[in-house]
């Protein structure tokens, strides 16, 4: 397998004390992105930084986040957690409203539907999940990838079925974005936790919204920054929201946000083709050598690995320096820019 240059570009900027295989779980800081928020600490330590963090440092963040999923930053809004985005979606729906959901999905997607106790909740198995689409479907909301074994759903055909139906689209990315190519222009609304293949501090998560789904969306957590012009609405109620998705804004982590900037600009500059190549390209590796040693893998193309029933190596493989992570019954194993052959070889050996 051949590295790209890019690749090996960015993967200089990490510096993993084991074998580090968990991105699933959350994603390496980069060295820039740590002198960042290294940087930002210090000033507040130090008192020299008015208001504890840069507003350009999150316009950067939320500019950097647009490009990798293709739309206008007025699409994006940002937060600190996928739980928080979410539970505005399900806020804006009326009682009775039916929400159709995979099974096993993760449980910031469906809980803050399943828990408002008048909506009806629909699970079909992922691969059923289009053809489960019906005209009293208000909501399909799903993963692009799943957290637990790595499946990727067919967005094309989840799409297409909503589109009949006439139900909006809630999809997750953070288990896609940043190794697979999302278009969140497609759904109504997406929602991306900023920690894990995005590789930036948690605290960080971006939701967008197309320009029709914004107006039913409710003033739930409206604050001082949702009026799109920070430091000038800080006293009194808001006269009105900003008139993009930055009325959705919550008041941002400053470290976080100063971290992500530098962790968004580092994917640019790496691809999104040769992320998606690399990530692929060794996961490719690690099924084929898993199936020679006798593990058959949940099969696909993603970038996450699982094999049912080996999540009882996790402890011992933790001991051995290799971090991997064992949810719902298998081994899951991430695939990321800073990752080898050497790392997967390594594995495949220690399960030999």
């Amino acid at each position: 397998m051949t590295i790209l240059a890019p690749i090996q570009a960015a993967a200089a900027e990490f510096a993993p004390e084991v074998t580090y295989l968990n991105t699933s779980s959350w994603g390496l800081l980069p060295r820039r992105t740590i002198a960042a928020v290294k940087a930002l600490a210090d000033e507040n330590a130090a008192g020299r930084r008015v208001g504890a963090g840069s507003f350009e440092a999150v316009e950067a963040a939320r500019a950097g986040f647009a490009r990798l999923v293709g739309v206008h930053p007025d699409r994006v809004a940002t937060g600190s957690s996928v739980t928080v985005h979410v539970g505005l979606i399900a806020a804006s729906l009326p009682p009775g409203a039916e929400v159709l959901c995979p099974e096993g999905e993760f449980s910031s997607v469906v809980s803050p539907f399943a828990l408002r106790g008048d909506l009806r909740m629909r699970y079909v198995p992922l691969a059923d999940l289009a053809a489960a689409v019906r005209d009293s479907t208000a909501l399909v909301a799903f993963s692009a990838v799943q957290s637990a074994d790595g499946r990727v759903a067919d967005l094309a055909a989840v799409r297409a079925a909503a589109a009949a139906h006439g139900a909006r689209t809630l999809l997750d990315a953070t288990q896609a974005a940043g190794w697979f190519p999302v278009d969140a222009g497609a759904y109504d609304y997406t929602v991306t936790g900023g920690f894990k293949f995005l590789l930036c501090p948690r605290g960080t998560s971006f939701l967008t919204v197309t320009e029709e789904a914004q107006d039913t969306l409710p003033a739930l957590f409206a604050g001082w920054v949702s009026a799109g012009a920070p430091w000038t609405s800080n006293y009194g109620p808001l006269e009105r929201l900003a008139p993009t998705a930055r009325g959705f804004d919550e008041p941002p982590a400053f470290l976080s946000y100063h971290g992500a900037e530098h962790s968004l600009a580092l994917l640019a500059e790496a691809g999104a083709d040769a992320l998606y190549g690399h990530a692929t390209g060794l996961a490719a590796r690690l099924r084929k050598g898993l199936a020679a040693l006798g593990h058959q893998a949940v099969p696909g193309e993603s970038a996450i690995v699982a094999v049912p029933g080996l999540d009882g190596r996790q402890p011992a493989l933790a001991e051995a320096g290799i971090a991997v992570s064992a949810p719902a019954g298998n081994l899951r194993i991430s695939c990321r820019l800073y990752n080898t052959e050497a790392d997967v070889d390594r594995l495949l050996d220690f399960l030999a």
